[in-house]
C-alpha cells in the first residue's frame, strides 16, 4: 500500500497527461451539467416552494423520487435515445462529452429543484410581502426574495454538483471511458482499479475527495454564523 501511496503523489505532482485529462474532463463536465440544469431548476424550484397550485405537493414528491434515480438507468434510457438505431441517433453525440453532459444535466435537475422548493418552501413569501409592505416594486421584491434565498440556492448547487461529479454509471455508458475524450475521473478509478494499477486510481480519488470537500466547505463559510 506504501508504494501505491508514494505512486499517487508522484502522479499528482508529476501532473501526468492522463491524470490531468481525467480532472480536467470531470471538471469541465460537471460544471456545464450543473450550469444548464440550474438555469431551469432554480426557478422551478422556487415556483414549487412558494406557488400555489393544484398537484403542488405530488410535485414535490416527483421531485424527491427523482433525486434518487439511480444514474445507471438514466445512462441506458439516453443510451436508448442516443444510439444510431434510438430517435434521436442522428445527433452522433454518443460516446461524446455532449452526451455526458445530457446525463449529468437530468440527474442534477431534480436535486437543485428539490432542495431549492423545499428551502423556499420553509421561508415562503415572507421576504415579497415585507419589501412591498416597505413600498418596493416587484423587481425589488424578487431581487430580494433571491437574496434571502441565496444560501438556499448555493446548498442546491454544492449537493447537486457533488452527486454529478462523483457519478461513474452516466459516464461509464454515454461517454464510454475513451482515454483522452470522455474518461474521466471516476471511470479512470473504476478502469485503473480492475487493471490492479492502484495509483492512478488513488490519486484521482484524493482529487475527488479534496474537490467535493472544497465546494462543501466554501458552502459552509459562507453561511451566516451565529455569535
Amino acid at each position: 500500500m506504501a508504494n501505491e501511496l508514494k505512486g499517487a503523489f508522484e502522479i499528482i505532482f508529476s501532473l501526468e497527461r492522463e491524470f490531468l485529462s481525467a480532472v480536467g474532463l470531470s471538471l469541465k463536465v460537471s460544471l456545464i451539467a450543473l450550469f444548464l440544469a440550474a438555469i431551469i431548476a432554480i426557478p422551478f424550484g422556487i415556483w414549487v416552494g412558494t406557488g400555489k397550485f393544484k398537484h403542488r405537493e405530488l410535485t414535490s414528491a416527483i421531485l424527491n423520487t427523482a433525486m434518487s434515480f439511480p444514474t445507471v438507468v438514466i445512462g441506458l434510457l439516453l443510451y436508448s435515445f442516443f444510439s444510431r438505431k434510438g430517435p434521436m441517433g442522428n445527433l452522433g453525440i454518443l460516446f461524446t462529452p455532449a452526451a455526458m453532459i445530457t446525463g449529468q444535466c437530468i440527474l442534477a435537475f431534480p436535486i437543485i429543484a428539490a432542495l431549492v422548493a423545499a428551502g423556499t418552501r420553509n421561508l415562503g413569501d415572507r421576504a415579497i410581502l415585507a419589501a412591498r409592505a416597505l413600498g418596493a416594486g416587484n423587481i425589488k421584491s424578487i431581487l430580494l426574495f433571491l437574496k434571502e434565498s441565496r444560501l438556499i440556492v448555493l446548498a442546491s448547487l454544492s449537493a447537486a454538483f457533488g452527486r454529478i461529479f462523483s457519478e461513474v454509471g452516466i459516464s461509464m455508458m454515454l461517454g464510454g471511458n475513451i482515454r483522452f475524450y470522455t474518461r474521466n475521473i471516476t471511470t479512470a478509478i473504476a478502469l485503473e482499479t480492475s487493471k490492479g494499477a492502484f495509483s492512478l486510481g488513488i490519486a484521482l480519488g484524493m482529487v475527488l475527495m479534496v474537490i467535493a470537500f472544497t465546494i462543501n466547505a466554501s458552502v459552509y463559510y459562507l453561511q451566516p454564523k451565529k455569535i
